[in-house]
């Protein structure tokens, strides 16, 4: 199994542990990178994967659409002016998760989808998830995290959203696997686990689909 290092090593682990417990004699090998897998010469048996789904030849199931949103510290936000309008933004010190942003963040109005592209020079630039949420909650810059995130430090106020009608485009969250005319009974179990938990960890449930 093939995950990307947010979801695995966090959000994920508590099920898992609880799925081999209902199955004793089940072994997973718990793969924790963000990139694509050769699922045959690697010998994976599946994927969770976010973003685009470009891999050919595979079953891609849509488990949940998370939305990403700007948010920083109430310090940070103190040192610079009040941030009206969704253009302000550019004039914040970012931080930036290279997986999926650089130089240059991409937000939607989220009433009628209007794209806006702001140029960012980011003080710290890191492909960790967890690297850029600690530095963000140190007051170090703004950066858009996905909701399942910060939903904990939003609530206690340590971080604030920024410009609320506006957000990242959500982000796909996918379980993917090789096509194949049999599916062992604890490989389809181990579907469903997934499906029902991705869901409930990110709070989103999309219409569904599937791809090949």
């Amino acid at each position: 199994m093939r995950l990307p290092r947010a979801f695995g090593q966090d959000q994920l682990v508590a099920p898992l542990v609880e799925y081999l417990m209902r199955y004793p004699r089940l072994n997973v090998e718990w793969i924790l990178n963000d990139r694509t897998p050769d699922f045959i010469a690697e010998n994976v048996d599946c994927a969770i994967q976010v973003g685009v789904q470009s891999y050919p030849a595979v079953v891609a199931i849509l488990l949940a659409e998370v939305p990403r949103i700007v948010v920083a510290t109430p310090g940070l936000l103190a040192q610079h002016a009040t941030v009206e309008a969704v253009e302000q933004l550019a004039d914040l010190p970012w931080l930036a998760l290279t997986s999926f942003y650089r130089n240059e963040i991409a937000l939607q109005r989220i009433d009628d989808g209007q794209p806006v592209n702001l140029a960012i020079t980011p003080r710290l630039s890191s492909d960790s998830l967890y690297v850029v949420r600690k530095a963000e909650l140190m007051g170090m810059g703004a950066a858009i995290m996905s909701s399942w995130v910060g939903q904990d430090d939003l609530a206690r106020g340590d971080l604030i959203q920024l410009t609320p009608a506006w957000q990242a485009p959500l982000l796909p969250v996918w379980l993917t696997y090789p096509w194949a005319s049999y599916y062992p009974a604890r490989l389809q179990k181990f579907f469903e686990m997934v499906q029902e938990v991705i869901p409930q960890l990110t709070g989103t449930r999309p219409a569904g689909a599937v791809q090949h």
